[in-house]
């Protein structure tokens, strides 16, 4: 699996990983071979939180990582709702019981809550320093919050943010991508084929079947090619049967042109510039 640097965390990690929002809904032993294809074939970067099925969702992911902990690049992330300073310890710590670890390679704020954020920061430079967690970063953020984030947290603290992002909501690419990329923070993003159908209709949908045709690989292949052609984005595409995982992951196999990026752009422009980022 192709990896590349991820943000200040100064580990290397696999541009594709495993999303697992809303998981707990899907059969719970095929979600789980699921996962365990992903990891089988270098999609070792596994994301979930806290709120994904009231913590099923990490006892799921807890029973697909059983015996591979060492492989992986394992995130989960705190509910704004419980983000002081001992909240986010105490989430922190039920998060690795549900997930059977003793640590975690980076903890995120889930979006922007009413706690203060050098709380929930405070907290995590705790979390670091006593070995639970390698790394932080935030989810959500706009590149108003990332500014305030570092303002109290300093340069090279933020890991990452992560954010929605796929063709048709291309929001972050106005002011959240360049800030990341300059102040060294990886952009996650989530959600890359969108909540509708994918491929999706009209003439965005032919475009991505001709390129899919020109370089013999699937839409959604193109897709996720597309949406991490920057070396400062990752994808985390959810999938919940081992077809659909082994289209993800051959996506790291492509490599789009100067001319396919070009006509994607076209079919699906980003909007004009404007501040603020939609979350799901």
């Amino acid at each position: 699996m192709t990896s590349r640097p991820f943000g200040s965390s100064g580990v290397s990690v696999p541009v594709f990983g495993q999303g697992t929002w809303q998981m707990e809904g899907d059969d719970r032993r095929g979600a789980i071979a699921a996962l365990r294809a992903g990891i089988d074939l270098g999609l070792t970067h596994i994301d979930t939180a806290e709120l994904y099925g009231s913590g099923r969702v990490e006892e799921m992911v807890a029973e697909a990582i059983d015996g591979r902990r060492d492989d992986l690049f394992l995130v989960s992330k705190v509910m704004p709702s419980h983000a002081t300073r001992a909240g986010t310890i105490r989430a922190c710590e039920q998060s690795l019981k549900r997930l059977r670890t003793d640590r975690l390679d980076c903890y995120l704020l889930h979006w922007p809550g009413s706690h203060p954020l050098e709380e929930t920061i405070g907290a995590f430079e705790a979390l670091r320093e006593g070995g639970k967690i390698r790394a932080w970063g935030v989810s959500n953020f706009d590149a108003r919050e990332l500014e305030r984030a570092l303002a109290i947290a300093g340069p090279g603290k933020i890991t990452c943010n992560q954010v929605l992002y796929h063709l048709a909501q291309r929001d972050i690419e106005n002011e959240v991508i360049p800030w990341c990329e300059k102040q060294n923070v990886a952009v996650v993003g989530y959600t890359p084929f969108g909540r509708s159908s994918f491929p999706p209709r009209g003439d965005g949908g032919k475009v991505l079947e001709q390129v899919a045709k020109r370089r013999n690989a699937s839409t959604r292949q193109v897709a996720l090619a597309f949406l991490t052609r920057l070396p400062s984005l990752f994808g985390i595409p959810k999938a919940s049967n081992a077809e659909h995982v082994r289209d993800n992951a051959a996506a790291q196999n492509l490599t789009l042109d100067a001319n396919d990026i070009a006509e994607i752009d076209a079919a699906f422009p980003r909007p004009r510039r404007r501040s603020g980022i939609p979350m799901l």
